[in-house]
């Protein structure tokens, strides 16, 4: 099968390459997936940039959520057979013509979708369950504060969050994507690049959740942001990993500072999420509540123009390859 693999550098022209692999097979409890399309996140960039390696036993190809039909299951699985279309959680190996996956992380595709739309689901939506429903714990008429909020998580956040019943405030850089933001349904949303954040929220009610992929430089902004018995979730760091807090500030409001990643999670862990997911965020989704925008799709051999998008920032919702 073609595969895209990483082949030195770090930038996407030198590192990322098609090449020709074994196709793989399914073991007891997997699936092969025929992928139709490939979701990309931000996590594929950094593990080109060799900052996130696949965890031990996963496919060292980059892609962390498909979307295709089964081509053969493995052993002791009985609720998927060939044929069926699906979209699933990976470890790594999406960039791919097939992706083997634990049968437990994968997901039945409702028949509106598209594979490109389908794609662009199983990561995305998993770790904004795991970080804004279960470590936030979000609940109906809070308030989330989304920054990044026309990323592909940020626009999934947006979206789920509204389905909750809960309000959202959102910011981004620049009035475009502001605006997109408010589109997306967004109750409040700011453009970072003219305003106090940290004033422009607590003045529209503060925030209960915080779902922060920035990192060091909004700590500051979050706390001041956050309401009393607030929960800030941490789940990227692109301005940095090492934050000042206000350890006062932090005990005085009874806020709660946490943060966690998806991809090394043991298998069981992501087959609890996937079945939470399935349970709780698919009607969303059969109901086109949860539907985050195509920002790009590009072939699998255009992998690096994929990620060229992703770096220069000026997307709004996924990019997939499609396959």
């Amino acid at each position: 099968m073609r595969a895209i693999g990483i082949d030195g550098g770090t930038g996407p022209a030198e590192a990322l390459r098609v090449f020709e692999v074994p196709d793989p097979t399914p073991g007891p409890g997997e699936i092969l997936i025929r992928v139709h399309a490939a979701g990309v996140n931000r996590p594929d960039l950094l593990q080109r940039a060799g900052l996130y390696p696949a965890p031990p036993g996963a496919s060292p190809i980059p892609g962390l959520e498909v979307a295709g039909d089964v081509r053969a299951v493995g052993t002791a699985v009985e609720r998927w057979k060939t044929g069926d279309r699906v979209c699933a959680l990976l470890g790594g190996g999406g960039y791919a013509e097939l992706a083997v996956v634990d049968a437990r992380h994968a997901l039945p595709v409702p028949a509106d979708l598209t594979p490109h739309e389908a794609a662009a689901l199983p990561e995305t939506v998993t770790t904004v369950w795991a970080n804004v429903f279960e470590a936030g714990g979000l609940k109906p008429d809070e308030t989330l504060l989304v920054h990044g909020a026309t990323s592909g998580i940020g626009v999934t956040a947006i979206q789920m969050a509204k389905a909750h019943g809960a309000r959202v405030i959102a910011t981004s850089r620049g009035a475009g994507k502001a605006a997109e933001a408010l589109r997306l349904g967004a109750d409040v949303s700011l453009d970072a690049t003219t305003v106090d954040l940290a004033a422009a929220v607590r003045g529209a009610g503060g925030a209960d959740v915080i779902l922060d992929m920035v990192g060091a430089a909004y700590a500051g902004v979050n706390q001041a942001a956050l309401n009393a018995f607030g929960r800030w979730v941490v789940i990227g760091t692109q301005s940095g990993a090492l934050a000042e807090i206000d350890l006062m500030r932090l005990m005085l409001k009874r806020q709660v500072l946490t943060g966690s990643t998806l991809r090394a999670r043991p298998a069981d862990e992501k087959a609890r999420l996937i079945a939470e997911v399935e349970r709780r965020v698919w009607p969303w989704v059969a109901q086109g509540r949860v539907r985050p925008p195509i920002d790009a799709v590009f072939p699998l051999d255009r992998a690096r123009d994929a990620h060229l998008r992703l770096e220069a920032g000026a997307h709004v919702g996924k990019i997939v390859l499609t396959v």
